[in-house]
């Protein structure tokens, strides 16, 4: 029981965040963010890096001050009261959570069953889908601390592949394919793929939703905001000069969902398409695993408030609480009878406007937490002008 209930530490906290992160996103989202910004691509995620950093200020901020696994929620809270607005945000923020879930675990079973040759049905689909979330609800169970240090080896392969990828990758840019464009239509299309890629950033969040498990919070969870946002960034925007340089934005468009696979091969060949594959497993993996944690502590936490049944707050053997098994078996249930690439957009949707209610209630609680007001209020209008963009 020592064991089970031990804090996690910075790293490991990092590890959660970049995990979520460095999610199945950056295995497709590269095609897209291409056929918007074409070879700008590189500044586009620049600039998205630069707007998650405003959101973070105030995620920092108060993540120190206030200590809850409800993370955003709680904050919002603290700032506006506990109104229908809080309640509503709550419910879409965990339904997200289990969304998000679903589209990782069909695109987990998709691209194992590419990799080893096996047949696409439905049969196997399923099987697939539910032994990866049967393995990481297990992992859940036993504890945050384990947890944790899954998260630390699952990210530490991930990145290393994509560091690889980087390192070899690097020689073989064609200086002509990632020479910036300049003219005025393309730094207004960099800056919509920036208002898009922004959303590849969301992951962070997940820090404040397990703060009451971190070792000193008050100093962790800034500094692992912080750092793992930087991390993300570094390999965003090296792997897309990386990918642009070497295949190209036409054929970098044209490869889409399995872009970063695809601009492996001229470098590695059929080799490097399996490595990349391999490197999307584990990436899709810890996705899998930081989500569920987190979606399991925001159901938690929200059931103490109120705003949950009481079914997900009673626990159940090891301490473990029911609201991790009914996200898990939510999760499983939107994977089997639903399409959910157009669900994506709703979670988006939810996390841009839970960070708009963050950084107002950050504006509220000046005097009780710390923040400088005209740093917020140049945020609040960035990120509303963000969400219009993308609205």
């Amino acid at each position: 029981m020592e064991k089970k209930n031990k804090k996690i530490g910075l790293i490991e906290a990092i590890s959660i965040a970049v995990g979520t992160m460095i999610g199945a996103g950056i295995f497709s989202v590269l095609g897209i963010g291409a056929g918007i910004s074409g070879r700008n691509l590189p500044l586009s995620f620049v600039i998205a890096g630069i707007l998650t950093l405003l959101v973070a200020y105030s995620y920092t901020k108060l993540g120190a001050r206030i200590i809850s696994n409800a993370g955003p929620l709680e904050f919002i809270r603290k700032g506006i009261g506990d109104n229908i607005i809080t309640g509503s945000l709550s419910i879409l923020m965990w339904l997200s959570f289990v969304l998000s879930i679903s589209l990782f675990i069909k695109a987990f079973a998709y691209y194992f069953l590419s990799l080893f040759g096996l047949p696409l049905n439905s049969l196997n689909v399923l099987i697939v889908e539910f032994t990866v979330l049967a393995v990481f609800t297990i992992l859940n169970f036993f504890g945050s601390k384990l947890v944790g240090r899954a998260e630390f080896f699952i990210v530490l392969i991930k990145v290393l592949i994509l560091i690889l990828f980087v390192i070899i990758g690097i020689w073989f840019i064609k200086p002509e394919y990632i020479k910036p464009d300049l003219h005025i239509k393309a730094l207004i299309n960099t800056f919509y793929a920036a208002t898009v890629l922004f959303l590849t950033y969301m992951g962070f969040g997940l820090i404040t939703n397990a703060s009451e498990n971190i070792e000193n919070p008050r100093k962790n969870v800034p500094r692992a905001i912080y750092l793992s946002i930087l991390i993300v960034a570094l390999i965003y925007i090296s792997v897309s000069l990386v990918a642009i340089g070497n295949l190209g934005v036409e054929q970098l468009i044209k490869a889409k969902e399995y872009a970063l696979a695809e601009a492996t091969k001229p470098i590695l060949g059929n080799l490097g398409f399996v490595l990349m594959s391999i490197g999307a497993l584990f990436s899709i993996a810890s996705a899998i695993n930081a989500t569920l944690y987190g979606g399991a502590n925001v159901s938690y936490a929200l059931a103490k408030e109120g705003k949950l049944p009481e079914v997900f707050e009673r626990k159940v053997w090891f301490e473990a609480t029911e609201g991790l098994f009914i996200t898990a078996a939510l999760s499983f249930v939107f994977a089997i009878f639903f399409h959910l690439e157009g669900i994506s957009n709703l979670i988006s949707f939810v996390f841009l406007t839970i960070y708009i209610f963050v950084i107002y209630s950050h504006i509220k609680l000046l005097g009780k937490v710390d923040g400088n007001r005209y740093i917020l209020i140049f945020n609040f209008i960035v990120i509303l002008t963000t969400y219009i963009v993308l609205m």
